[in-house]
């Protein structure tokens, strides 16, 4: 590996690990409507289903942010909040798949199917740059001059 890739594979991780930093760096304390809009952006709308209780107008939706917002009052955590809502409407309430389970093949199947392309990438552009270069003989090259001159292409 030439100097330059590997500076080149230095800067990518680092940008990596720069983003997952970010990522995961603690978050200071949240206000409670931000709180209540996080959590609610976590339901499924019951009534249309393809949006989130937080970017629903349905009158459901705004009766389940209503009381996302006084559970959060009243002291429960979120976990106490999403099993309530799951208690009642099942696990399809939930937008993000759980994390145990069968859930793990949802979260885990994107991330190794991309693995996997990058690998092949990898290796195909791999094999490609060793396969070697055919070059032109001199006979082949003297008999390609040879066709120009008679063409007129010069």
């Amino acid at each position: 590996m030439t100097g330059s890739r590997r500076i080149a594979w230095i800067v990518v991780g680092a940008m990596m690990l720069g983003a997952l930093a970010v990522s995961f760096w603690p978050k200071g304390s949240e206000s409670l409507a931000a709180h209540s809009q996080r959590l609610a952006s976590e339901f499924r709308c019951v009534d249309c289903e393809a949006l989130s209780v937080a970017d629903s107008s349905a009158a459901s939706a705004r009766e389940q942010r209503r009381d996302i917002t006084r559970r959060l009052k009243r002291g429960e955590s979120d976990a106490e909040i999403r099993q309530a809502y799951v208690n009642l409407y099942g696990e399809s309430i939930l937008l993000n798949p759980a994390t145990g389970g069968i859930g793990v093949v949802v979260w885990a199947l994107p991330v190794i199917a991309l693995i996997l392309g990058a690998a092949g990438v990898g290796f195909a552009l791999r094999r490609w740059s060793r396969q070697p270069r055919l070059m032109p003989t001199d006979a082949e090259t003297a008999l390609v001059e040879r066709r120009r001159a008679e063409s007129g292409d010069v």
